[in-house]
């Protein structure tokens, strides 16, 4: 029997004048994959993240979805958002189970046994998945070059299990597992790791990029650059947690844009041909990391030395993208130039206590 070709998909680029703007684009697709009926929190970053996702995929596409908020709150009592295949695989399983699906639709079109275009496979993984449970199985899956594309729904946490500390979690963040007490007043003392260099630099084939829900045009285009490389592709997103980072349900986008504009969130592309970072991408403001941490109760309890080194790390992520920083957030890097945050004494009286 002859093997027959497998015809994969190619998704237009969305237009848009500048990446970073607040407008309606008229080009977005009709489609949509991932409807209401979810029992996800108000304000839900991943969510938000799914919706954007699958509607730059389209309705010829498979969702993957290992244990995390996303699957607790969307497969459970017959309630499911979904209008495209989904399925379930444990936590530490995202890439096997993912290059599987890959694997078995190239091998049942070439043998005729599925008609018409390979579908776009995506999984979609919190960042405990990706970035600390299931890390050596995405790796597999971009290492092998599976026709896929992994996503991580970055939400800084383990927010599904009630706002546990990840490798992502920021410095300063306080969470169930880094409570903020009088021997470590900041909370977590550690920086998240940088999962997507990491993913670039081991796995320098793949087309791998950073995102946000603050910027929805930049992120269904860099969905649809993934999904339309041929092989494996790894994209970052950051999708608040309104639970986790505590603040006013509405500001999910105000954040996702926020984190970007004060530099704790590059957003980049990794070009596979070129073997180069692609830092084009420019918010439309740069902002100091108080008018980030501000919004947040998560950082409420922070004093001036811990905001400015979250200062100073921004202006080396600013740096790092080659951007020339305005005196004032140098300025802000010197904790003599700021204050505590608003509730940081209040927070301070209360670890007494505790």
């Amino acid at each position: 029997m002859p093997t027959i070709e497998v015809q994969r998909q190619l998704l237009p680029i969305l237009g848009s004048p500048n990446q970073g703007a607040r407008f309606f684009n008229p080009e977005l697709p009709s489609t949509e994959p991932f409807v209401p009926g979810h029992r996800t929190c108000a304000g839900c970053g991943p969510s938000i993240q799914y919706r954007m996702t699958s509607k730059a995929a389209g309705d010829n596409t498979i969702l993957v979805g290992p244990t995390g908020c996303m699957y607790v709150a969307n497969s459970s009592y017959l309630c499911t958002p979904y209008n495209v295949p989904w399925a379930h695989t444990q936590i530490g399983s995202a890439g096997s189970f993912t290059a599987g699906v890959a694997a078995a639709y190239e091998a049942m079109i070439r043998k005729g046994k599925w008609k018409g275009a390979f579908p776009n496979i995506i999984c979609e993984a919190g960042d405990g998945s990706a970035s600390d449970i299931g890390l050596a199985s995405i790796s597999g899956a971009l290492y092998r070059n599976h026709d896929c594309l992994i996503i991580c729904y970055d939400n800084e946490q383990y927010a599904n299990t009630g706002i546990q500390a990840s490798s992502r979690t920021p410095y300063g963040g306080m969470t169930t597992f880094s409570p903020p007490g009088p021997e470590v007043p900041e909370g977590k003392k550690l920086f998240p790791k940088d999962l997507a260099r990491m993913m670039a630099a081991g796995h320098p084939h793949c087309y791998v990029a950073t995102a946000s829900v603050g910027y929805p045009i930049d992120l269904m285009n860099k969905v649809r650059k993934g999904l339309n490389n041929k092989g494996a592709s790894y994209l970052m997103v950051y999708t608040p947690c309104q639970k986790g980072f505590v603040y006013e349900t509405p500001r999910s986008i105000d954040l996702g844009r926020l984190v970007v504009e004060c530099g704790l969130y590059p957003m980049w592309e990794w070009n596979p041909e070129k073997r180069a970072y692609d830092y084009s991408f420019r918010p439309q403001t740069m902002r100091p990391v108080s008018e980030y941490l501000k919004l947040q109760g998560r950082f409420g309890h922070l004093h001036a030395e811990h905001i400015a080194k979250l200062q100073k790390f921004a202006n080396e992520q600013w740096r790092m993208m080659g951007v020339e920083l305005p005196e004032a957030l140098i300025q802000a890097a010197d904790a003599k130039n700021l204050v505590n945050m608003s509730a940081a004494a209040e927070a301070e009286t209360v670890a007494q206590t505790i």
